[in-house]
C-alpha cells in the first residue's frame, strides 16, 4: 500500500457501476455517507457529502481530510436500473418459463459444471431462486391439491369435481401469488431475473444495455479530457464485466488522452463467469482479453471468499480461458472479511449473503489494505497504493472455459 507516497491525487472523478439492480440510486449516496463516516471514525479521517451541481449522472460530491490532505472527488453513479426493472416486469408464468431457460442454457452447455470447479459459493447462488421456485410451485400445488380432495370428499358428481379442480387451481395460484409478494425477503425472483438477465441472450449483451454502455462511455470519455488527476471507474457484481467492455471500446478507439488522467479500474464481487462461460459471449470474452494487456490503465480485482455471491479470487481473466501471453491485469487479491470484521461483526453477517455481497461498500473494523473511501476520496492514485502489491497466492487462474471464441 503507498502509505508513504507523497499526495498526488487531489481531485478525482469516479464512475460507480452498480450491478444488476432495479433500486434508484440514492440508495448508493446514502450508503456511500453512512459507511463512508463510520469508516472515518475508525480510520480517523474526515470524509463529507455535498450534493453534485450540474446535469448528467446521478451523483454527489466528496471533500475528504485524509492523511493530512484534502482531496475532492465527484461520484457518479452510471445508472441501468430502468433496463434492469424492464426485465424483472415478468408475471409468474413468465418467470417459471425463465427458469426452464436458463437452466437449459448452463446445463445443456456444460457451464454449470465448469463455473462449480472454480467456486461452489455463487454456483449454489444461482441455484437457489431454482429450488425456491420449484418449492413453491410445490406447495402451490399441494395447497390445491388438498383443497380439491377436500371438497370431493362431499361429493362425487363430475359437475362437483370440476368445481373442487377450480378452487383448488384457484388456492394454488392464490399461494404463488402470496409467495410473489415477499419476494424483498425471499429473493426468489429478483435472482432468477437477475441470472435470466444474461442466459436470454447466452451471454450477449442486449441492444438497450449496449445503447447505455455507450452513453456510460461517452461520460467517462468527457471525464478523462478534464483536469483531474485520476478518472476511477468501480464495477460492482454485475457492474463488474460491463466496465470491462466500456474502457475496452475507449481504449481500443484512442478516447484515453495519453496526458490525461491517470485511468483505474476496480472490480469488486465480480461474477465475471457467470456471463464469460456462455456460448455467445465473444463481446465480453474479446474484451477481457485485449483490457488484460493494456498498460494505459490499472485494474485491481478485488473479492473474498466470505462473499458467497462472488467468484472470489478468480481471475476473470484466466479462469475465461483467454488470457494472453502478455497479461498485465487484473491485480487479484482478497479484501479478507474475516480479518477486516470483527469476530462479533463477522458472526452477524457470516450467512447474510446478500449483505456481505456489498461489503466491499462498507466500513471494515480493522482494513488490511482495501479502504473503499479511502481509495475512492484519498490522496493516493489506485496504481500507486498498489504497486509492488502482489496477487494472492490462493488465486485460481487454471483456464475453465469450454467457450473461448472471441469473434462471433
Amino acid at each position: 500500500m503507498a502509505e508513504n507516497i507523497e499526495q498526488t491525487v487531489k481531485t478525482r472523478r469516479v464512475f460507480y457501476i452498480p450491478g444488476y439492480d432495479p433500486i434508484h440510486p440514492r440508495r448508493y449516496r446514502e450508503l456511500y455517507r453512512k459507511e463512508g463516516s463510520a469508516q472515518a471514525r475508525i480510520s480517523d479521517y474526515q470524509i463529507a457529502l455535498s450534493p453534485k451541481k450540474g446535469g448528467g449522472n446521478y451523483g454527489w460530491n466528496v471533500a475528504a481530510h485524509i492523511d493530512g490532505v484534502d482531496v475532492e472527488a465527484q461520484v457518479d453513479v452510471l445508472v441501468w436500473s430502468d433496463i434492469v426493472r424492464i426485465s424483472m416486469s415478468n408475471s409468474i408464468l413468465a418467470t417459471y418459463g425463465q427458469l426452464v431457460q436458463t437452466a437449459w442454457v448452463y446445463i445443456a452447455s456444460g457451464a454449470l459444471w465448469r463455473l462449480m470447479k472454480l467456486r461452489k459459493g455463487p454456483v449454489i447462488a444461482a441455484l437457489y431462486p431454482v429450488g425456491m421456485l420449484l418449492l413453491q410451485l410445490l406447495i402451490a400445488a399441494l395447497a390445491g391439491k388438498l383443497l380439491y380432495a377436500g371438497v370431493t370428499f362431499f361429493g362425487g358428481a363430475a359437475w362437483f369435481k370440476g368445481i373442487a379442480a377450480a378452487a383448488g387451481v384457484g388456492l394454488g395460484w392464490q399461494v404463488l401469488r402470496w409467495f410473489k409478494k415477499q419476494d424483498g425477503k425471499l429473493f426468489a425472483y429478483y435472482l432468477m431475473h437477475d441470472y435470466a438477465f444474461g442466459a436470454a441472450t447466452r451471454g450477449a449483451n442486449p441492444p438497450a444495455l449496449e445503447t447505455r454502455m455507450t452513453e456510460f462511455g461517452d461520460a467517462i470519455a468527457q471525464a478523462l479530457r478534464s483536469d483531474v488527476d485520476e478518472v476511477l471507474v468501480v464495477g460492482h457484481s454485475s457492474g463488474a464485466h460491463l466496465g470491462v467492455s466500456i474502457l475496452a471500446d475507449l481504449i481500443r478507439a484512442g478516447r484515453v488522452p495519453a496526458d490525461g488522467p491517470a485511468l483505474a479500474f476496480m472490480t469488486l464481487g465480480q461474477v465475471v463467469p457467470m456471463v464469460s462461460f456462455l456460448r455467445d459471449a465473444h463481446r465480453l470474452r474479446a474484451d477481457l482479453r485485449f483490457l488484460s494487456q493494456c498498460e494505459g490503465l490499472t485494474w485491481v480485482d478485488v473479492t473474498a471468499p466470505g462473499d458467497g455471491c462472488a467468484f472470489a479470487l478468480c481471475d476473470p481473466v484466466a479462469v475465461s480461458g483467454v488470457a494472453p501471453e502478455d497479461k498485465r491485469w487484473p491485480l487479484v487479491f482478497s479484501a479478507a472479511f474475516s480479518q477486516s470484521l470483527t469476530p462479533a461483526r463477522w458472526k452477524e453477517l457470516r450467512w447474510r449473503f446478500f449483505r456481505l455481497h456489498f461489503q466491499y461498500l462498507c466500513a471494515f473494523d480493522a482494513p488490511k489494505d482495501y479502504d473503499y473511501f479511502q481509495i475512492t476520496a484519498g490522496p493516493h492514485s489506485l496504481a500507486e497504493r498498489y504497486a509492488g502489491r502482489p496477487a494472492s497466492r490462493s488465486r485460481i487462474v487454471k483456464p475453465a472455459n469450454k467457450f473461448t471464441s472471441t469473434a462471433p
